[in-house]
Formats: structure tokens, C-alpha cells, sequence
């Protein structure tokens, strides 16, 4: 498949911290990446998901597709957050015409806001495990107007939204083109960003549980900027580089421990709450990215808390790369950050 192809579109994840961008070619030679690069956001010009200063968010976004040289319009975004509203829901069987009315009625009690004021899509999920007379089904609701938020500021920036995914199916569409996985584990996909945290337990490469939290490293990025009186992106550095390398590693590895407890405390609850109503004893697995990723004991003590297996997600591993373009220095520098544009990048403009 070839960049002529009109279903062909660049990955666009609009983050709090950072906007990253990839194109990837579906060829032959299997999922090759083009390219891929990403850029700081001004602080305060997204917060929370939200939108705050468009125009200076498209010039961002404008300067980043010409550092990369892409020329393709045709852009697939991701949203997530409190605007975001994922939940596996169980539904009588009706026929197929009849299923959409259907689960518009039932939504209205798990969504916590107006159904006029909110774009609703689902995913049959299979038979129910309780009776072979209802189905599970994944029911995404998308606050309107972050939809149009969206819209317009990719419209600002010059660019076609022809997909507006929900982030956390992004970061397991990349998640699923790694090679050496076994479907059969349980796995607890993990994305600490600035200012999210989001969750997504899969087995068999279905989604058992979505869910997203307020806490996210922008929390520890603006106490380093306090303490050290210093910058944003100079915070940011301090905190995805090893913490001996910190102005004064002591305070840093407190900062990063009282983040851990705390974040640990957060997934913990939820992944022991989803334990309790399924038929397994623990997660297998912990793939985390974004910028939590950075801090080490989060990782430890996430492994310690939930007896599982902890790894950093290496999402360039599926891919085919031009080690002239793409340094393994650059790649594993840039792997946790980069997953979620990867998986919009893999999206094409006829999926669901």
C-alpha cells in the first residue's frame, strides 16, 4: 500500500506535554515507517485534553509537519480523559437493526452526561458469560464538543481529522503488531501522560476494561519546575533523565517515590476491583508508556504491588526502520512517548 493510496493517513496524537506525528507504508516488506518526530507543547495550551490557546496549538502542529517534510492532509487524532466515557456494558440479543436504539436507551445510565450532548459508537464484544441471551458490548461516548474542539483545530492547522479515535484503542493497535505476545495472558496496557492515566486489561486481544484517571507526570514535572526553579521543558528533562544525573537527586528521587505510592495506590484499586469480578487470580503482564515510564520506582513498585511482569513498551518493534533515518539511540529515546501516534498512524479511512 502505497503513500498514494487515499485511505492513507498520518498519526496525530495531540498530547498535553508534546504533539508527536508518524506515517507509516502498509508494503510488501510489511509496516515501514516514513517518518516520525515530535515537538513540545507551550505550557498551558492544552490542559486536561481541552484545548486552550488553538492558535497557538495549530502553529505547533504546523511547525512539526514541516520539520518532518509530510505532505499528506488526511490526519487520524485520538481524544481521552474525563470527555471520554468507556464501559463494557450487557445488552438483551435483539436483531441487528434494532441494536443501535437499543444501547443508545441503555447508555443513558452509564454516561454522566446529557446523551444529546455526546457522540455514542459501539463494539460487540461477544455472547455474555452469564447467559446466552445477552452480549457484551464496548460503549464509547465522546463529549461533543471536544469532538468539534478537535475539528476545528486540526482545520486551523491545515489539516483533515478523517478518524477521531479514543487513545487508548490507539495504544493497543500498535500494542498488537509487536511480535512475541501470547494473547492468552492477561495484560494491563498503562499510559502515564501529562495529564492522564490511562488503563486497558486485554486477554485474547480483547479489551476487558477501559479506564482513564487524572493523574499523570505533569504533577511532577511543574514540583521540579517549583523546586528547582526552572522551566517547564528543563522539568521535563530532569525527569526523563536517570535521577543521578538530577541538580539534587535526593529531592528528585522524593518527588518520584511520593508520585509512585501514589499512582500505584490508584491502579492498584482498579485492577483489584476488575480481579474480583473475573475468573483470574492476577495480571500477568504491565506494558507501560508515556512519561511514566521515566520514573523507575513506579515501575518497581507497580511490579512489587501487583506481582507482575513490568515492561517499557518498545513500540517501533513491529515496524520495518531505516536505521539511517531512525538511530537505535533515537528509538529507544523516543519509544515510550511515541505509541499512540504509531497505532493512529496504522489507521486507515474506511475502519470503524
Amino acid at each position: 500500500m502505497g503513500f498514494n493510496r487515499k485511505d492513507h493517513l498520518v498519526g496525530l496524537d495531540i498530547g498535553s506535554a508534546t504533539i508527536k506525528a508518524a506515517e507509516i507504508q502498509i508494503s510488501k516488506k510489511g509496516n515501514v515507517l516514513k517518518k516520525f518526530g515530535m515537538i513540545p507543547v507551550a505550557p498551558g495550551a492544552i490542559e486536561d485534553g481541552r484545548i486552550m490557546d488553538m492558535p497557538e496549538v495549530a502553529d505547533t502542529i504546523r511547525t512539526l509537519f514541516k520539520s518532518l517534510k509530510i505532505r499528506e492532509k488526511n490526519v487520524a487524532i485520538s481524544t481521552g480523559g474525563q470527555s471520554v466515557v468507556i464501559k463494557t456494558i450487557n445488552t438483551t440479543k435483539v436483531p441487528e437493526k434494532d441494536l443501535q436504539q437499543t444501547i443508545v436507551a441503555e447508555a443513558e445510565q452509564y454516561i454522566p452526561y446529557d446523551i444529546e450532548d455526546v457522540n455514542t459508537d459501539y463494539q460487540i464484544m461477544g455472547e455474555s458469560e452469564f447467559s446466552s441471551e445477552q452480549i457484551n458490548v464496548m460503549l464509547v461516548a465522546v463529549k461533543k464538543d471536544l469532538v468539534e474542539e478537535y475539528m476545528a483545530l486540526t482545520d486551523m492547522a491545515g489539516l483533515n481529522a478523517s478518524i477521531i479515535d479514543v487513545d487508548t484503542f490507539a495504544l493497543q493497535n500498535i500494542y498488537e503488531t509487536l511480535p512475541g505476545l501470547d494473547p492468552e495472558d492477561l495484560t494491563l496496557l498503562l499510559d502515564v501522560g501529562a495529564s492522564k492515566t490511562s488503563l486497558n486489561i486485554l486477554k485474547n486481544n480483547i479489551s476487558m476494561i477501559m479506564q482513564d484517571n487524572g493523574s499523570g507526570t505533569f504533577q511532577i514535572i511543574r514540583e521540579i519546575a517549583e523546586r528547582f526553579e526552572t522551566d517547564f521543558l528543563s522539568a521535563e528533562q530532569i525527569l526523563q533523565a536517570p535521577v543521578s544525573k538530577a541538580p539534587d537527586p535526593e529531592i528528585v528521587a522524593a518527588i518520584f517515590q511520593e508520585a509512585a505510592d501514589v499512582w500505584c495506590s490508584e491502579i492498584s484499586d482498579v485492577v483489584h476491583a476488575f480481579l474480583s469480578n473475573v475468573q483470574e487470580d492476577r495480571i500477568t503482564n504491565i506494558v507501560i508508556s508515556g512519561g511514566g515510564s521515566y520514573i523507575q520506582p513506579f515501575l518497581e513498585r507497580l511490579e512489587t504491588q501487583l506481582d507482575a511482569r513490568v515492561s517499557i513498551i518498545e513500540p517501533f518493534a513491529g515496524l520495518e526502520l531505516d536505521e539511517k533515518k531512525f538511530s537505535a539511540a533515537y528509538i529507544s529515546q523516543v519509544g515510550p512517548l511515541a505509541p499512540i501516534a504509531l497505532g493512529l498512524a496504522l489507521r486507515r479511512v474506511d475502519d470503524k
